[in-house]
């Protein structure tokens, strides 16, 4: 089932249409039919966390192929394609929760790399961003926190403390995605620096290299039981730990203006992705309506089945347009200029996905919620999203403001 794109209103360069054959033949030659052999792995409590013999041959040929760091539209240091450019081939991405990393386009990595390419100094990123860019290391963003609401990030309340020539971090962060990745080398940490500063301008980011002293990963954390492996979903143990202040990026009092820019373009990614994932299930939808007989006809007979599949189809359509369009107004207008768009777009698609999902499950009987299929852990990953770039309720709340003020 091919997803239609109106050429007229969104017309991507022919470099982008290359790329999304290329990419889609890779999804669907070489990863789809390797997702059988990372559940073994993954089932395996000897292996689980280790490296996937198979991914990292996966990524060498998507390297050699050319079909890698396509999120950068820096053409120094990825494929440079525009944020519309990109849209369709991170949907086709989207298709396999394996595929993203293959083509070195995953997160948080993605925000990670952004963020030194913007906002660090030649030192700071000589250590780092090369070897990512390269696929050799992975890293970690560390934001939220337990014992505060995290979806208001001024109440980000980790300490940061300057002593000397070196800052002391001290205390807890989860939900801290890739931290349990056994090639995590570095995390971006946002904590407090100047307290008594304006609400917005008390954070800080900090460079902390995972090998610090004091750096601990206390448990991985679950979604509906997944964990993700072998990256994860941490939570983690800041105790006493010292890096120097040249680790600071930009300046004192940045942390909620840089997270502000990484989240803008890396919330589009994952809507685009989310698209995909709801396409392929749409899909398994259809050809199990086909397939499989109940009642003395096939599924796809009966009126449930079918207001599914046409619900889905048009969810998923609805959700595309809408994505291409913030893609659009962000490359036109940056992420202030899109930002009531990027807003609609990640209340839009992670709804949409979690819906067309739960009508794949309900079409698949038992076997959807079981490891046969991937739709339940796919499930899982899209409801995580519903907070993982700030929950629904803050888009609302801020669009309905910027539409109250216009």
């Amino acid at each position: 089932m091919n997803p239609e794109r109106p050429a007229t209103l969104f017309p991507f360069s022919d470099r982008s249409r290359e790329l999304q054959a290329q990419v889609a033949a890779f999804v669907a030659d070489k990863i789809i039919p390797a997702e059988s052999e990372f559940a073994a792995h993954d089932a395996d409590p000897a292996t689980r966390w280790t490296l996937v013999p198979r991914m990292q041959a996966l990524k060498a040929e998507a390297k050699t192929a050319g079909l890698w760091n396509l999120f950068l539209p820096d053409a120094r240091l990825g494929a440079g394609l525009s944020n519309l450019d990109y849209a369709p081939i991170a949907e086709l991405t989207g298709r396999s929760l394996h595929a993203p990393e293959a083509f070195n386009c995953s997160a948080p990595d993605t925000g990670n790399m952004e963020v030194l390419a913007h906002f660090a100094s030649p030192e700071q990123q000589a250590p780092w961003l090369p070897r990512l860019l390269a696929g050799e290391i992975r890293s970690a963003f560390a934001m939220t926190e337990p014992d505060v609401a995290s979806s208001d990030a001024t109440n980000i309340a980790m300490p940061i403390v300057r002593e000397g020539d070196e800052f002391v971090i001290n205390g807890r962060k989860w939900w801290t995605t890739g931290g349990g990745h056994p090639h995590c080398e570095i995390l971006i940490v946002m904590g407090v620096t100047d307290p008594d500063a304006p609400a917005h301008r008390r954070q800080s980011m900090v460079l902390v290299p995972m090998a610090t002293p004091g750096v601990r990963v206390v448990r991985p954390l679950t979604v509906f039981g997944y964990d993700d492996a072998p990256h994860g979903h941490v939570e983690m143990a800041f105790d006493n730990v010292r890096v120097p202040v040249a680790n600071l990026l930009r300046e004192r009092g940045s942390g909620f203006e840089i997270a502000q820019a990484r989240l803008g373009p890396g919330r589009i990614h994952h809507c685009m992705r989310l698209i995909g994932l709801a396409q392929r299930a749409l899909e398994m939808m259809v050809a199990r309506a086909k397939s499989r007989e109940a009642f003395g006809r096939p599924l796809g007979g009966h009126g449930m089945a079918q207001e599914a599949i046409a619900l889905s189809r048009c969810e998923i359509e609805q959700a595309r347009l809408l994505t291409l369009q913030a893609a659009a107004a962000l490359d036109a207008h940056g992420n202030k200029g899109a930002k009531d768009l990027i807003g609609m777009i990640k209340i839009v698609a992670p709804r949409m996905a979690c819906a067309v999902i739960d009508r794949a499950m309900q079409v698949h009987g038992g076997g959807g919620l079981s490891q046969d299929h991937f739709l339940a852990q796919a499930y899982a990953g899209a409801r995580s999203l519903r907070l993982a770039d700030g929950p629904d309720e803050v888009h609302i709340a801020s669009l309905a403001r910027s539409m109250l003020k216009a």
